[in-house]
Parts: C-alpha cells; sequence; structure tokens
C-alpha cells in the first residue's frame, strides 16, 4: 500500500472502522501522514491544529486497531497509550510564578506552594516513565510482521484486498 492509497482507505473507507485487520504499510503511511499534517498546522494556526487533531484521532487510533489485530494483538491496547498520554499531561506541573518567587515575604506559603510543585513534578516524572516503556512496547508490537493466516480478526491484509 503506497502513501496515497492509506490515506485515503484511513479516511474515506475506514475512518472509524475498528474490525479487521491492517498491514504495516497502511499503518505507518497514514501515521507519517497525520504526523506531516501536524506540523504544518500548527505551523499555521494553532486553531487549526485543534481541528486537524480533532479530525484525525478516530481515524488513527482505528488503524492503530487495525494493526494491532493483524498482529494477533486486541485493538482496543490502543487506547493504552492514549489514555496514559492524556493521563499524563493532566498531572503535568504548572511552571512556577516568578513573581511569587521575588516576593519572600510569606516564606511559609512559599515553601508549601514548592512542596506542593514538587510532589506533581514526581507524578508527573513517574507517569512518563510509565509512558515511555508503553510507548516502546507499542513501538514493538506496531511494527511486528503481520500473522500469515487468518486469526481471530479476520483474514490476513492482503488476502482482502
Amino acid at each position: 500500500m503506497d502513501f496515497q492509497t492509506a490515506i485515503k482507505t484511513c479516511l474515506t473507507e475506514k475512518y472509524a472502522r475498528f474490525q479487521g485487520r491492517a498491514p504495516r504499510s497502511e499503518y505507518w503511511w497514514f501515521f507519517l501522514a497525520v504526523v506531516i499534517g501536524g506540523i504544518v498546522t500548527s505551523l499555521i494556526w494553532w486553531a487549526l491544529n485543534l481541528v486537524f487533531t480533532l479530525a484525525v484521532i478516530i481515524p488513527l487510533l482505528a488503524v492503530g486497531a487495525r494493526r494491532l489485530q493483524d498482529t494477533g494483538k486486541p485493538g482496543w491496547y490502543i487506547a493504552l497509550p492514549a489514555g496514559l498520554s492524556l493521563l499524563t499531561s493532566l498531572f503535568a506541573p504548572a511552571m512556577p510564578d516568578p513573581d511569587a518567587m521575588m516576593m519572600g515575604s510569606d516564606s511559609a506559603a512559599y515553601m508549601e506552594n514548592m512542596d506542593a510543585m514538587m510532589g506533581g513534578m514526581a507524578v508527573f516524572a513517574v507517569l512518563g516513565l510509565i509512558q515511555l516503556i508503553v510507548s516502546l512496547i507499542f513501538l514493538w508490537w506496531l511494527t511486528r510482521p503481520s500473522d500469515p493466516n487468518t486469526n481471530a480478526y479476520g483474514p490476513p491484509p492482503a488476502a482482502s484486498l
């Protein structure tokens, strides 16, 4: 499957189709298109990037699920890194307020604020490490060859074309 066919397949024919199987080429060509589109739209305007992201999140999850199923893994596993990424972003620590750091008059309040910020950074660091490990596992899974036989999710993608 080439670049254009993968984009057409994922955006029109199988936009929200989580059943079946997807070959490596379909997944990785579409993933590349999403990365390029994300970079271009973020350079143009943040709101355009948000619209683009919302438009491609479902087909990206769908092709990821089909790709996992092609290797014999349950497709719903694709929700794990997405959910973990969302969870990590919710716990991301806020940047310290430089004005509060300069005041110095209320050192007890300052220390409490710093303690709270350090706790948030610790949770963020642990979630970040977990996300890194999960991402490496998924990178391994998504790059594995297709199961050459019919599995629980259907025939091999080449046989279904």
